[in-house]
């Protein structure tokens, strides 16, 4: 162990040394940085200290010095991957500085005793984000993010790749004074002078991440306040340190009793029982070895199953603070190795290891900096970073080696690929300085104003188009459009020449805010996925209408949505108090046998006779509902019930988008139950209405009663009329048709002019939604049957399908008892047919018309365990079309837009915002630090934007299974899974090719292009080779991937268009 301390090495003053605040070393090991008092950030060589006692040694000592603050600089850090170096100071600003790789342009400062630079460190970035003085600073592992700590009390997030402020954390109620980072790259710590010390939780951002997006990142893990009661409140630092392996946080300003400790927490449980005490004053440091040390050599350590030796690791810590002591410690062993006691003359402040772990830098506030040397295997025998490596995968690390270029393609693939991000992070960085403010089309999550053909630009991928190439979707070259007129541009050119009077008379031109001088929408980036819309379109309005391809919202269901009971193999009859020698069950089974048809209800005890009501005499009010219906028969034996609804006195339905109601009485009744008021309507609503007869019976007789009378009308005059003899529940219909269901399970049809296009569909049991989408016409009865009926070719896409399946049916199917199932939130039909239903439980799913089967498309299990849910990179639920939708007719781009983001939605309101999923988080939670865990997160977000993908091409939603195709090939390309990249590669290619080596011009159907083995070249709508192409470039820049994408690249001829685009600009 060698102390090193040259006399050069230093922040000195005319009078005196400045105090030393802060030191850091490159990742490459040849840099030192410090900064100090005199407001100036010094590069130091490496080397050159290591040399100091050699008088030959003449190469540069100091590399560079920069002065861009106005005070004190407390803090300074290299980024993890070394472009960026940044420093924090007491002007409340954090400076960012690159290397440039040109030479500097100036020498040293005249008039002072400064050595002239070698290095040329410019300033890059100037962050402003704190109200008092910046204490510390540090870098995520894969320098996504930058975070920096101050005596304002907050934790302020910025972006590693646009310096964007992602996040401002006011969680702490005091000074913040010690930062440190997971090297799994999962949490930040931040240590205060509240006497806390907070753990948060993140995801790395991605190049084009916003603060929008990042509103539901960076969230409070855990508050630990136990080892820090009684801790002083005089340090100046509480610098804390995360283990190499991610296993211990070693606290600083620690104590156990009345005696000053470093205090060590273990990760997940963020609990311990652990102190390293041996210091005399408050420790305002700590600092673990970045590497894992073997307490024997490699080759005498015991070996595994596989003969690979497996060495028993050690970390070293050093700690030190205000007792002007240093101490280095070993996991192994419960006494330190080594104390320096007065080491310096004043407190030191700063602590900073060597990237091999061999070498520690320290800083004094007496001006000093030192080098500690270690000799070989004094702290032990340092192992390969790939022991580090294995020891964060159980919690889940995905960093990965930089990889290697294996020839010109994967060199020219991975420019490719950074071109394109690198468009859309200037794209961003254009937007929030206002560059973009002329521009008609919105850009989106860092796009470019580079939009597609149809006018689409979704979450970050706008700028796919430039990276192929310069041509459209169907292959043509893109020609410049001609621009738009802003419609707001007249409006914003008044408002800039306003001219007010103010109160002494003078005239004067109002200011305009910038920020309003938009559209009235942000300038940071949304989650919207635009629809096809033609060009020179006029857009129809300032708001955007929502295009969601699903039939009108039945929105007369109960508030918890349709009750559904799920019963067991067979009913009994109830127990009946005033039969006790069972009079009326025989009476029953007399009637029953002699083949009349009992009257039964199907309670909760079980079945019970209903109980006739006698009528009032004389004049009443009409009633809300004149009675329940009537149970059918086949209730008796059915394992689903679905709740009725009741036999209502006047059941209405508009043809217009948009429906009045209201809760007063005495208004008509829609069709779903909700009060309406028909005076309400716009002359311009056709109405559909149905009355059902209140009064008794002209006869005296139950089944002789009056018709229900049926009828449309349009500004107040009657079109058509009709009558029923049977009492009607529910009425629905559009453009193209009319329809009503009845009490006996009959469905009857007619067209806009009023005639019958069909004889009475007979169901076996009362209708409980009447739904309709086109032609389409949805019906589910109240044993939890649905049929679906083309009404325009008088044919059904698939039998009828009961709901069972989806209640649980089959969790139940054995139990003697009812059992109540999850409500029917809503039911839906796309514009092809297909059923769509949300239960109250969360989950949504859609019926397969070609597997017969019910498919799960949304579920609680994605909402508490997915990193994609409710975040900007993932939603595309805002969709969202420049000119409003006309009627129910939808073109094929459309089809089943809307549908996933409408059912993760409706997950979110069932489950998250009402609570309900509050112990599944828990549960999340405590698996995310358990071993057997660690690839848990990973996992299931990967398994989610699997199943949106799976989701999208069931549904034909051409725009979603784009945008989810995109994330997933990020992902994958994040995570480095050869295989599923490989696999999702050969799906793509498919039938791009046939026998010959051409293209195939196979045309198909629509719906048959929806499975990853069909043989044309079009995969849900999108040509195989455009969605090809862009998954290749998006994971073109990761090396570790190029064996498998460069191959693809050139077959596509990505690489080759680049390289004769090259030739033709030197040209």
């Amino acid at each position: 162990m060698h102390f090193i301390r040259p006399t050069w090495l230093t922040h000195s003053g005319e009078k005196k040394d400045f105090e030393v605040y802060s030191c850091h070393v490159s990742p490459d090991g040849s840099r030192l940085v410090t900064a100090a008092g005199d407001g100036h950030v010094r590069v130091w060589s490496t080397e050159a200290i290591y040399n100091a006692a050699d008088p030959n040694y003449n190469k540069p000592k100091q590399l560079a010095s920069m002065s861009y603050h106005s005070g004190t600089i407390h803090t300074v850090r290299f980024s993890s991957n070394g472009r960026f170096l940044a420093s924090g100071a007491d002007d409340k600003i954090v400076c960012v500085y690159t290397l440039d790789p040109n030479p500097p342009s100036h020498s040293a400062t005249f008039g002072t005793n400064e050595s002239p630079p070698v290095e040329n460190w410019r300033i890059f970035r100037r962050l402003i984000g704190h109200d008092n003085d910046v204490q510390d600073l540090g870098w995520s592992y894969d320098s996504s993010i930058l975070v920096s700590v101050g005596l304002d009390s907050k934790v302020v997030v910025w972006s590693g790749h646009t310096f964007e402020k992602l996040k401002t954390i006011s969680s702490h109620q005091s000074h913040v004074k010690g930062l440190t980072f997971d090297p799994a790259n999962k949490y930040f710590a931040t240590a205060s002078d509240d006497r806390t010390i907070k753990i948060f939780r993140f995801t790395p951002p991605g190049p084009n991440s916003s603060a929008h997006d990042q509103m539901n990142n960076f969230s409070l893990e855990k508050t630990i306040s136990a080892p820090f009661a009684a801790s002083p409140l005089t340090t100046y630092f509480r610098r804390c340190s995360w283990s190499p392996d991610g296993n211990h946080i070693a606290a600083a300003n620690a104590v156990n009793g009345p005696v000053s400790s470093v205090a060590i927490i273990n990760r997940g449980t963020w609990d311990g029982d652990i102190h390293l005490i041996g210091h005399e004053g408050p420790v305002e440091v700590c600092a673990f070895s970045p590497r894992l040390f073997s307490k024997q050599p490699l080759d005498l350590a015991p070996k595994d199953g596989k003969g690979q030796p497996a060495p028993h690791l050690v970390t070293v810590i050093a700690c030190a603070g205000q007792d002007k002591a240093l101490s280095v410690w070993i996991t192994s062993n419960p006494r330190p190795l080594v104390i320096t006691q007065d080491l310096t003359v004043k407190s030191i402040s700063d602590l900073a290891w060597s990237p091999d772990g061999k070498q520690l830098f320290v800083t004094s506030l007496d001006g000093s900096i030192m080098a500690v040397l270690f000799e070989e295997a004094e702290l032990g025998y340092g192992v390969s970073m790939e022991e580090n490596e294995k020891a964060l995968a159980k919690f889940g690390a995905g960093r990965r080696g930089a990889g290697i270029i294996e020839g010109p393609a994967s060199l020219l693939l991975e420019e490719r690929s950074r071109e394109g991000e690198l468009r859309g992070v200037e794209g961003r960085m254009g937007a929030l300085m206002g560059d973009a403010a002329g521009t008609s089309e919105s850009a989106l999550n860092g796009s470019g104003p580079t939009a597609r053909p149809n006018g689409t630009l979704t979450n970050g991928s706008g700028n796919i188009p430039d990276m192929l190439g310069g041509q459209t979707n169907d292959g043509t070259e893109s020609r410049p459009s001609k621009p738009q007129e802003d419609p707001n541009a007249a409006k914003l050119e008044r408002l800039k020449q306003r001219v007010t009077i103010t109160k002494d008379g003078k005239k004067r031109i109002a200011p305009l805010l910038v920020s309003s001088s938009g559209a009235g929408e942000s300038s940071l980036p949304r989650a919207q996925l635009m629809s096809s819309v033609s060009h020179g379109q006029a857009p129809g309005n300032d708001a955007p209408q929502t295009i969601l391809d699903l039939s009108k919202p039945f929105d007369g269901l109960p508030k918890g949505g349709l009750a559904a009971l799920l019963l067991g193999n067979k009913r009994k009859f109830a127990v009946i108090d005033a039969d006790d020698d069972g009079h009326i069950l025989k009476k029953i089974t007399t009637a029953s046998r002699d083949g009349a048809v009992p009257i039964l209800s199907n309670t909760v005890d079980g079945l019970v006779p209903v109980q006739p009501t006698s009528s009032i005499p004389g004049p009443s009010p009409t009633p809300e509902f004149i009675r329940p219906a009537v149970t059918n028969p086949s209730l008796v034996v059915t394992q689903v019930r679905l709740a009725v609804p009741k036999v209502r006195s006047h059941v209405v339905r508009t043809s217009s988008a948009s429906r009045s109601s209201s809760v007063t009485k005495g208004q008509a009744i829609s069709s779903n139950g909700a009060d309406m008021d028909v005076s309400a309507a716009t002359q311009t609503d056709i109405i559909f209405e149905a009355r059902n007869p209140t009064g008794p019976s002209p006869t005296g007789r139950q089944q002789d009663r009056e018709p229900t009378r049926l009828g449309v009308t349009k500004n107040g005059q009657s079109i058509w009329q009709d009558f029923l003899p049977r009492p009607v529940l529910l009425v629905t219909g559009g453009r193209e048709y009319w329809a009503a269901a009845c009490e006996d399970g009959s469905i009857y049809a007619w067209t806009s002019a009023g005639r019958r296009l069909i004889n009475a569909l007979v169901l076996e049991s009362q209708p409980v939604i009447l739904e309709c989408r086109g032609w389409w016409l949805l019906c589910i009865t109240s044993v939890g049957m649905c049929y679906v009926w083309d009404i325009k070719d008088l044919s059904a896409p698939h039998p009828p399908v009961s709901l069972a399946p989806i209640l649980d049916i089959a969790t139940h199917t054995l139990q003697g008892h009812p059992t109540n199932a999850p409500a029917i939130k809503s039911a839906h039909l796309n514009s092809e047919g297909r059923i769509v239903v949300t239960l109250s439980n969360g989950d949504g799913y859609a019926y397969s018309p070609s597997m017969y089967a019910w498919q799960r498309l949304s579920e609680v299990w994605w909402a508490v365990g997915s990193q994609y849910w409710n975040t900007t990179d993932s939603s595309v639920g805002n969709l969202k079309s420049s000119s409003a939708q006309k009627g129910d007719g939808i073109g094929f781009a459309n089809v089943s837009a809307g549908v996933i983001p409408f059912l993760e939605r409706s997950t979110t309101n069932e489950t998250l915002v009402r609570g309900r999923a509050y112990f599944l988080q828990r549960l999340v939670k405590q698996l995310l630090s358990r071993e057997g865990f660690e690839g848990f997160e990973s996992n299931v977000s990967i398994a989610h934007l699997e199943n949106r993908m799976a989701a999208a091409m069931m549904l034909g939603a051409k725009e979603e299974f784009q945008v989810y195709l995109y994330m997933y090939a990020r992902r994958l390309g994040a995570e480095g899974l050869k295989l599923k990249v490989e696999e999702l590669l050969r799906g793509l290619l498919g039938g791009i090719y046939g026998a010959g080596g051409e293209e195939s011009e196979a045309i198909i159907a629509p719906a048959e292009d929806r499975n990853w083995e069909n043989t044309s070249d079009v995969l849900c709508g999108w040509p195989r080779r455009e969605l090809l192409k862009s998954v290749v470039l998006i994971l073109g820049k990761h090396r570790d991937l190029q064996r498998i994408t460069v191959p693809y690249a050139k077959v596509l001829g990505v690489t080759e268009d680049h390289l004769a685009g090259d030739e033709a600009m030197a040209l």
